[in-house]
């Protein structure tokens, strides 16, 4: 079995991520994906035999419109809000890709070069563990974003991302990990 096997088999057999993933081709946002905790952490789940939601805290669900304005990625938050029942309302978090490169340096002290699409954003995650999207089709396929693979998914390692500087904040992202899921190996800056 191929890991993107593996992994589609993963994901539907989590019915937490598979709902956030019906109810996300529901709401049709435009080049949408489920990408970095709730689909590394479900793997990770599946990999030490813990239960799929076990230490999700959420699903950070990105889209891309061209439209960059606060009103228009405000009233995508608003309708995945809604859409989806609690816990889900407060777990499925929307972000719209197109307007990273207007806050990201502000708040992270990087720049940041706009984006082409949604799925680019995966190439600047802060490991590779994190850069991967799943996205379920109208014919019921899932479709996989990992511009780095999957090898460190499943080895449950933590490494820098090799195309960018180590970002802020390595430290506590990891240790997080850890707290959760003492088995990942950390490679890199403590």
């Amino acid at each position: 079995m191929s890991d993107e096997e593996r992994l589609i088999g993963i994901v539907r057999a989590s019915p937490r991520l598979m709902a956030v993933l019906e109810g996300l081709r529901e709401l049709a946002m435009p080049d949408w994906w489920v990408v970095s905790g709730g689909v590394y952490q479900t793997v990770w789940n599946a990999v030490t035999g813990r239960e799929p939601d076990y230490g999700v805290k959420d699903y950070d669900s990105i889209y891309f419109d061209p439209d960059t304005s606060w009103d228009a990625e405000d009233a995508w938050i608003r309708r995945a809000a809604a859409h989806f029942q609690p816990p889900l309302s407060e777990m499925v978090e929307v972000r719209n890709q197109a307007r990273v490169h207007l806050w990201f340096e502000n708040k992270f002290g990087e720049p940041y070069a706009p984006l082409a699409n949604a799925a680019e954003s995966l190439e600047r995650f802060v490991c590779p563990a994190f850069s991967v999207g799943v996205r379920l089709e109208p014919d019921d396929t899932i479709s996989i974003a990992a511009p780095y693979g999957l090898e460190d998914v499943f080895a449950m390692r933590l490494r820098p991302n090799p195309t960018r500087p180590l970002a802020g904040g390595w430290g506590r992202v990891t240790a997080s990990a850890k707290s959760r899921w003492p088995e990942c190996e950390i490679v890199g800056p403590a």
